[in-house]
């Protein structure tokens, strides 16, 4: 079978891919069909490559699985994810990994930027929403770590949906340079100096990331360009970034401030929070100069606790023409101390106040210590939930179900919990224990007097699957008509399940008529909706039938018989010499 040809491939042995609907550096995504659900899903096929190098399939396993715990309006769900084995023209096996994710109505930011930049507002509308999906994948402990455009889906109703959460970590996670990561990206005009230094990054360059999608939207193009992508990050880890006034003059200065600021080289100058940028955001957006950082925002042990600092020198100056004069500017009156003595006291004010927390959660109210601060949730998944629930309890969690659809394999199994396995969270914390409760349920539909093919339509669009069908005779219901099912109609089922089926054979049991009073046996026929004359034999009397033209046994509906019973007076034979011809 050819393997790249629309509507004819299978992955994981649901999924029917259908219509390429983008492709990327890394991945084409097919509209598909989930043929268990019956629902339309975005196929994500990742490059075959990629799945070469072990490390990749592994973190790529694990990230699939976080982004799956994520349900927000702004975030675009994934369903599912795994690995397609399929075989290459000349015989070999590929693997190939796929992720299974929600499908989305609208175009990607990247399509729309092609047309050039966005109004002030709509880009501010957008970035908002991107930042209340990042606020909320913060929460839950994933980095995006690839905020671009091409990730960034806006419905027709302007609802914005963020994509391919932790999918970045995999690729970089397995990318020994800067090149080779790029070059898997497919860009990095959206990097962090961070990231293009291969340095460890965090919820900051997530935001780094936006403010330079930001800059995209406010002006038609990156902030930094370059004739390879190692040039491009080059520039964001040395060169500063121009204001976006500086190619769109419809731009604000609030505007520029917040763009400059979220695009601080030093992650602890730039926006600590994805709250604290939207904020400012809307105040751009309100035509209010964002709020002005105080001196103690520039102390880098309030940085480090998570207190916004100034974004750049140049936010910085943008911001004082917005909000002073200069003679309100204060000179220093003594010098730096050094970085050295700087980063010393960081690390010992911090090390002081962690030990300090430590300290006063391990108390107990009677002053004595608690073994545990923190407990991680058990893996219960594929448990039953008295199980599952039994292992949570003894945990010191307190376990909620909540059912799911499922499958008729994992119904009353733990399809996952949240918080996820592994977490760690306060003794006593509610945890959510999504259960399978099987197939979905749907009602049988009334398919009697239908034929065959028209019922097995109507029972398969429900989700069920025809069973047994068997054939019997009818008087009154033509051939190949169902006469009734197994379950009846209106029974609540289980998607899935099989429904009999009883169907006419076109056939009618034609019983023996003779010695039957005629009115008798006439009524007789044509209850089974035979076409009856009767001819009458003067030869006998008491008008009992004495012949039929069918023989009793299977007969075609709405065959013609005539029947021969005795009409005379007297004189003839009686009932009992009737004969027992069946013919005249």
């Amino acid at each position: 079978m050819d393997s790249t040809t629309p509507g004819t491939r299978l992955i994981a042995g649901r999924y029917e891919l259908g219509a390429l609907i983008g492709r990327g550096g890394m991945s084409d995504v097919h509209l598909a069909t989930d043929a268990r659900l019956g629902r339309r899903v975005a196929l994500k096929l990742l490059k075959s490559s990629l799945a070469s190098d072990p490390v990749f399939r592994t973190r790529f396993r694990q990230e699939a699985q976080a982004a799956a715990r994520m349900a927000h309006p702004t975030i675009v769900r994934v369903f599912d994810a795994g690995e397609e084995t399929s075989v290459a023209p000349d015989g070999h096996e590929t693997v190939v990994p796929f992720i299974v994710m929600e499908y989305v109505e609208g175009r990607l930011l990247r399509d729309m930027l092609l047309d050039g930049p966005l109004p002030a507002r709509e880009a501010g509308e957008i970035v908002e929403q991107v930042l209340t999906a990042l606020e909320y994948s913060h929460r839950a402990g994933v980095v995006h770590r690839d905020v671009k455009p091409g990730n960034i889906m806006v419905t027709p109703t302007g609802q914005v949906k963020v994509m391919d959460f932790g999918i970045a970590r995999a690729i970089s996670d397995s990318s020994a340079t800067v090149a080779q990561t790029s070059t898997i990206l497919g860009t990095a005009q959206y990097f962090s100096p961070e990231q293009a230094r291969g340095e460890t990054v965090d919820a900051r360059t997530d935001l780094y990331s936006t403010g330079v999608v930001l800059f995209e939207m406010l002006t038609g193009r990156p902030p930094f360009r370059g004739d390879s992508p190692v040039a491009v990050a080059y520039q964001h880890v040395s060169e500063p970034a121009p204001t976006p006034s500086s190619l769109n003059p419809e731009v604000s200065p609030a505007l520029d401030a917040v763009v400059l600021h979220a695009m601080a080289k030093d992650r602890f100058q730039r926006f600590q929070t994805a709250a604290e940028f939207r904020a400012d955001v809307s105040a751009a957006l309100a035509g209010q100069v964002p709020p002005r950082r105080t001196e103690a925002d520039n102390d880098p042990t309030m940085s480090l606790f998570g207190v916004n600092p100034q974004a750049t020198a140049g936010t910085e100056a943008a911001m004082r023409q917005l909000t002073i004069d200069d003679d309100d500017r204060r000179t220093r009156t003594q010098t730096r101390p050094p970085v050295a003595w700087i980063w010393s006291g960081i690390v010992v004010v911090g090390v002081l106040i962690a030990a300090v927390l430590f300290w006063a959660f391990s108390l107990d109210r009677e002053g004595g210590f608690v073994a545990n601060v923190a407990v991680e949730v058990p893996d219960v998944v594929g448990l039953a939930f008295e199980d599952g629930e039994s292992i949570l309890t003894e945990d010191n969690l307190r376990p909620t179900a909540v059912q799911e659809p499922g499958t008729a394999e994992d119904e009353g199994l733990i399809l996952r919990t949240e918080p996820a396995a592994g977490f760690s969270v306060s003794p006593g914390q509610e945890v959510r224990v999504f259960v399978s409760s099987g197939p979905p349920r749907v009602q049988m539909p009334d398919v009697r007097n239908l034929d065959l093919a028209a019922a097995t339509a109507q029972i398969e669009q429900r989700g069920l699957v025809v069973g047994t069908v068997t054939s019997e005779n009818s008087g009154t219901v033509r051939a190949n008509v169902v006469i009734r099912t197994d379950p009846d109609s209106n029974t609540e089922l289980r998607q899935g399940e099989a429904v009999d089926l009883t169907i006419s054979n076109g056939l009618v049991a034609v019983p023996d008529l003779r010695n039957l009073p005629i009115g008798d046996a006439t009524a007789q026929a044509r209850n089974i909706g035979l076409q009856v004359t009767v001819q009458a034999d003067p030869g006998c009397s008491g008008g009992i039938v004495t012949g039929q033209s069918l023989a009793p046994g299977d007969q075609q509906q709405g065959s013609p018989i005539r029947l021969v019973y005795c009409s005379g007076s007297g004189g003839g034979g009686t009932s009992g010499d009737a004969g027992d011809g069946t013919g005249e």
